[in-house]
């Protein structure tokens, strides 16, 4: 990973394109996943300027991490976030666990604590509801949009 960001650095910067790591949960490491922690994307972003590599705070991912306040920070004080990606994480986990990911409030994720660390990292950008879950995928579309606003505005906005 470290020697194909040498080389797709420099290309990236010549075409104004910033580079973003986001690291998977672990159970995504045997099949899709090289990056498993927010610190393993920040040690990998650290030879390069903050403006060509950021990382990606997806509380999907990242929210079982112990280190994870610590390493918001970590990325804050390095002006490298550079997205955050709010969804829940539903057990018992899907057949196929890429579609495990739930509206916010109906799994096992603390949104107030992660979006408090995040905000006071400095990250000030949007906030990106990413929900790969086949059952809302089914769902009325009107009635997914209503129940996304309205736990949007509960559990991570006042914390934004």
């Amino acid at each position: 990973m470290a020697d194909r960001l040498e080389d797709l650095v420099p290309f990236a910067v010549e075409h104004g394109v910033r580079l973003v790591l986001e690291p998977l949960h672990p159970m995504y490491a045997a099949d899709r996943a090289l990056i498993s922690t927010l610190g393993q994307a920040l040690d990998l972003a650290s030879p390069y300027d903050a403006k060509a590599v950021g990382v990606a705070v997806d509380t999907f991912h990242v929210w079982w991490d112990p280190e994870l306040k610590q390493q918001i920070q970590r990325a804050g004080r390095e002006n490298r976030i550079a997205s955050y990606q709010v969804c829940d994480f539903n057990l018992p986990i899907a057949a196929d666990a890429l579609l495990s990911r739930g509206m916010m409030g109906d799994g096992v994720i603390d949104f107030a604590t992660i979006g408090s660390w995040v905000r006071d990292a400095g990250y000030t950008g949007d906030i990106e509801v990413e929900i790969f879950n086949q059952d809302i995928w089914d769902a009325d579309g009107d009635s997914v949009l209503e129940t996304m606003k309205q736990r949007y505005a509960e559990l991570v906005l006042p914390y934004a």
